[in-house]
């Protein structure tokens, strides 16, 4: 049996060693040559790739390769890992798929519906013009659209394993949809960002397919290997400007990047949680200059002594809501000048879990600041 697994990337990254895992350049036509195979030959669609992002390269293997066995598509970043965290091999998939149809990525549950969801990023209007578009073109499937779109349950990134036949089947009703949707949706006028709808319209479509065509489904566990690009580039952006003591300015280019690209904030983007925890810290900054008190800029110019210092912060509020209070978390609060305002804004915004009681925490805080503990 004869496996590839292409990994769609547009980027220069550490390729698995495996034979099986092959890297796809997508949208080279537009772009300088990593090296790697491109999507750009023979059946092509790679100069749309500003539109159908992985979508170009997914498009490409199904006109293109005509050897494998079982056809893969993972994502530089993202790939399918054993119970060991290692990259799945050969033997592994062929002992999965003897007894299932197809791999996907773990089941993710939104907060809200799949529509709403889908909307809080991109415009749900286009999903409801791929529902229109599947009940003219395979209205068999209409129940399976709705039951996706009213739910919360969604694969994610376009990653998938299975046979030729079926990965060729699924690509010839995907792409069938997705060229209609582009005659009725206006793309020209939407974002960078957003410009990529298709590659977005195509995430809950492995599940329609899927669920429609009754397949045996596993549910691979996906291993993030790096942060997005976009990702790391605004945590550099905002190093830079902390570096520069230019808080203001970060805020302003912090808010200005979300709207351009606002998956950085998603947990899968931003897979050390990082993106909320800055948020917060550049708000304290300015809070604390502007009322001229001792804190975050003057204990460092360095954004990651900000994050540790925060989590080091927050592990002393979360004692401190639990009643519990320590001369180390004492000495920590006077020695790194952390003001009211950090510990306001810090337990107002409190993931879920992480604080017991707010009004405790922050009276200890208060009193550990005035002198009074």
């Amino acid at each position: 049996m004869q496996i590839k697994i292409f990994t769609m990337t547009h980027k220069k990254f550490p390729e698995p060693e495996d034979s099986i895992y092959v890297p796809l350049h997508v949208g080279r036509v537009l772009a300088n040559d990593l090296g790697y195979q491109g999507d750009d030959t023979g059946d092509s669609i790679s100069r749309w790739n500003n539109y159908y992002g992985e979508l170009t390269g997914v498009y490409w293997v199904w006109k293109n390769e005509m050897q494998a066995d079982v056809i893969g598509i993972c994502h530089y970043r993202r790939f399918f890992l054993n119970e060991q965290r290692q990259l799945l091999n050969q033997q592994e998939y062929e002992k999965i798929l003897k007894d299932y149809d197809i791999i996907v990525s773990n089941e993710v549950q939104a907060d809200t519906s799949y529509l709403d969801y889908f909307g809080e990023a991109h415009n749900a209007k286009d999903l409801l013009t791929v529902g229109e578009v599947i009940e003219e073109k395979y209205p068999e499937y209409t129940p399976y659209f709705q039951s996706a779109m009213q739910g919360s349950a969604y694969y994610y990134g376009n990653l998938m394993v299975t046979s030729r036949k079926l990965f060729n089947a699924y690509a010839e009703w995907l792409f069938d949809i997705l060229f209609e949707v582009e005659q009725r949706i206006d793309v020209e006028s939407y974002d960078l960002y957003n410009q990529r709808v298709f590659g977005f319209l195509s995430e809950q479509m492995v599940k329609i397919w899927a669920n429609k065509n009754h397949l045996r489904i596993y549910e691979g566990t996906v291993g993030i290997t790096a942060e997005k690009a976009e990702t790391v580039e605004l945590k550099l952006a905002m190093k830079q400007l902390v570096k520069m003591r230019q808080i203001q300015q970060a805020r302003q280019m912090f808010y200005e990047y979300l709207k351009l690209r606002p998956d950085v904030r998603l947990e899968l983007s931003d897979i050390r949680g990082e993106i909320p925890i800055i948020e917060q810290l550049l708000y304290i900054a300015q809070e604390e200059q502007q009322r001229d008190l001792p804190g975050l800029v003057q204990m460092s110019d360095d954004l990651n002594e900000w994050i540790a210092h925060y989590r080091k912060v927050l592990d002393c509020l979360s004692r401190f809501s639990q009643g519990k209070k320590t001369p180390e978390d004492v000495d920590y609060i006077l020695q790194k000048n952390v003001s009211w305002v950090m510990g306001k804004v810090m337990l107002l915004n409190a993931a879920q879990g992480t604080i017991d009681d707010a009004s405790q925490a922050m009276q200890i805080l208060e009193e550990i600041l005035t002198g009074n503990n």
